[in-house]
């Protein structure tokens, strides 16, 4: 049941996978589930970029250098997670927005149809024993020397992807009463 799904995924991070690889077929598969988002106007906003073998290695180098340039005081730890994460996930896949060039929407819609596939992706994983998690570092903003964007085209993260080993915890969520306000 869909609802038991929703439950059980979890952010799964690249120090808990295990190695495995996942085939290009079954990222494949992942991706038209996030094909699948709604949005507004029909614009289907969501760009991926997905990267394995040493386009992961590089994407990590790319994002230690960059941090090092434009960090006062680079930390040792996070330039090696910074390095570290992409080998160590089967597959990361770079989530980008692309902005309809008429502007028919607003930017807030786009980023939230864009959000929703990713939403779906990490269903499609969790159904299949896929750990995935959405990570936001403010690196985001100079993917542009990493990656060839287009015109409008912006990155909003990367989804990191693996299989994992072992039972993950159960979610906690505060009561949704607290959160709802009823009017009749």
């Amino acid at each position: 049941m869909v609802y038991d799904l929703i439950k059980k995924r979890r952010s799964v991070f690249p120090a808990q996978y295990n190695g495995k690889p996942i085939s290009k077929e079954t990222v494949s598969q992942i991706l038209e589930a996030a094909n699948w988002a709604p949005n507004h106007r029909k614009t289907e906003p969501w760009r991926f970029k997905v990267l394995f073998g040493n386009s992961k290695d590089a994407l990590g180098t790319f994002l230690a250098n960059t941090y090092q340039e434009v960090e006062a005081r680079p930390k040792k730890v996070k330039i090696k997670k910074l390095l570290d994460n992409p080998s160590k996930a089967a597959a990361v896949i770079a989530i980008c927005m692309q902005r309809d060039p008429k502007e028919t929407v607003p930017e807030w819609e786009e980023i939230a149809a864009t959000a929703m596939a990713v939403q779906n992706m990490w269903l499609c994983c969790t159904e299949l024993g896929i750990g995935s998690y959405w990570s936001s570092p403010s690196l985001i903003a100079y993917m542009d020397g990493f990656f060839d964007l287009e015109q409008g085209e912006k990155c909003l993260g990367f989804f990191y992807m693996g299989y994992y080993d072992g039972p993950l915890p159960e979610g906690e969520r505060k009561s949704m009463e607290d959160k709802v306000t009823w009017m009749e």
